[in-house]
């Protein structure tokens, strides 16, 4: 693949500005049950059967936990100037809270030294959706227990890291935590129970801001902050019934997370829709959700077209894609809805340091005869979103740096691993990498710091 600059100075990014590729634990790691690990919700939920799409687990993955030295040699030959990865709470805390797994913490340690000598800054997410099993047979995330058992953990790993590690977020993506996990039980731990997960939306938040202040303790110096998948809502038509439940969903989605992280608290609309029932929230637990963020972590892929729907009282997505190209996860190619969540991040909520935390796209890749993997609609793909992200930056928001999703192909949850996402292609039995031509032209996107056409 052959690229070429852009007109001097028409795409630049701003010096400094952060380059990435993002993963995540139970997705890459592998390494189940090897030196000290406990059990998570998502190996529990993929050992049930008819959980996984294509009946895997993340068992093996992509043996990362065993590999991390060859995937830290392959960020570096791309040129990552950060590299985005989760720390797997039941590797640290096999029990969720009380004895420290050593292991655990030794694994981490050695990636991020390996990373800081490689000159790659370290970017830690403290949850990204393994939380230990015993927790959840306690009550997981919908019990109020659950905020001192992630603060405790949040004070383990800092304590360990936070003298080299200096960006650290929360969590990742709390709405798929209460929405899939404990509402539409697509995700682990599977419950399927509305109130469940209102509690699960508000204990997310208020674990995440009780942590803040224990991180800043723990790891002076650092930039500390939440990772929020915002999706741009629109109605159908212009009928009154789809405008509404296009802002009751985006409100489930964007505005109960934003707003109340913002100061502003939970939308009214959307606590109207829990009646009496929604009783989560106690004295001092708004302000402590909003603690000051050093910055806002945004993951965009695609947006929703939304109509009343059947019954006329919940949100219906649509399908409706207007002959535009459609993922392998049947999401949308709407790159403009990039620069929308951008905007309102920072001209309606203030955000002032933002990162696009991940962003990228599932196709079916194969490895051609030469060897190489051609995935000329991925590359479009990331043309397409880095323009957007230029955009923005050039109407004045404070855009950070962008990581893509992801480094390497890996277990995609509930689709196991039908769905490939990677810069990197992974071949499943033999563990093999190999760079698409996405990774190539990401890699020259980084080194002329600018969008570099297709």
């Amino acid at each position: 693949m052959t690229v070429k600059a852009c007109e001097s100075g028409k795409m630049s990014f701003p010096e400094g500005f952060l380059w990435g590729a993002a993963t995540s634990a139970y997705q890459v790691e592998g390494g189940c049950d090897l030196h000290g690990k406990g059990e998570s919700i998502w190996d529990r939920f993929s050992a049930t059967p008819g959980k996984i799409t294509d009946g895997s687990s993340g068992a093996v993955a992509c043996d990362h936990y065993l590999r991390w030295r060859d995937d830290v040699d392959l960020l570096a030959d791309l040129g990552l100037q950060s590299y985005r990865f989760s720390i797997s709470w039941p590797r640290i805390l096999p029990e969720g809270t009380g004895a420290v797994n050593q292991a655990g913490l030794d694994f981490y340690s050695r990636l991020v030294d390996a990373l800081l000598e490689r000159g790659i800054t370290p970017n830690a997410t403290l949850y990204h959706w393994d939380l230990p099993q015993v927790l959840q047979e306690r009550g997981g995330w919908p019990d109020r227990m659950i905020i001192d058992a992630f603060v405790e953990y949040a004070g383990v790993i800092t304590r360990h890291l936070g003298d080299r590690v200096k960006m650290w977020a929360t969590l990742n993506e709390p709405w798929v935590v209460a929405k899939m996990g404990y509402e539409w039980g697509v995700h682990a731990p599977g419950v399927r129970d509305h109130l469940a997960s209102a509690n699960a939306a508000h204990h997310t938040l208020l674990a995440h801001g009780r942590a803040v202040p224990v991180i800043r303790e723990n790891s002076p110096g650092t930039s500390v902050g939440i990772v929020l998948n915002l999706i741009p809502f629109v109605p159908a038509t212009s009928s009154t019934t789809d405008r509404a439940m296009a802002r009751l969903a985006d409100g489930d989605l964007n505005r109960w997370y934003l707003d109340a992280l913002a100061g502003f608290g939970y939308p009214s609309d959307v606590l109207q829709t829990y009646g009496g029932a929604f009783a989560a929230v106690q004295p001092g637990d708004m302000e402590a959700i909003a603690e000051p963020l050093d910055f806002l972590g945004v993951n965009y892929y695609t947006r929703s077209i939304v109509s009343a729907g059947g019954n006329g009282d919940e949100p219906d997505e649509l399908e409706v894609h207007r002959g535009d190209e459609v993922t392998e996860m049947d999401w949308e190619v709407y790159p403009s809805g990039l620069f929308d969540v951008l905007v309102r991040a920072n001209k309606h909520y203030g955000f002032k340091h933002i990162y696009i935390t991940e962003n990228g796209a599932a196709y079916a890749d194969e490895i051609a005869p030469d060897g190489r993997v051609h995935d000329a609609r991925r590359v479009a793909y990331f043309y397409k979103h880095l323009q957007e992200a230029w955009r923005a930056i050039a109407a004045g928001i404070p855009l950070d740096g962008y990581y893509a999703w992801s480094l390497m192909d890996n277990f995609e949850w509930s689709h196991g691993y039908t769905k490939r996402f990677g810069l990197i292609y992974v071949d499943y039995e033999t563990q093999q990498r190999y760079l698409k031509d996405s990774a190539y032209y990401y890699r020259d996107v980084i080194k002329a710091n600018a969008v570099l056409e297709i």
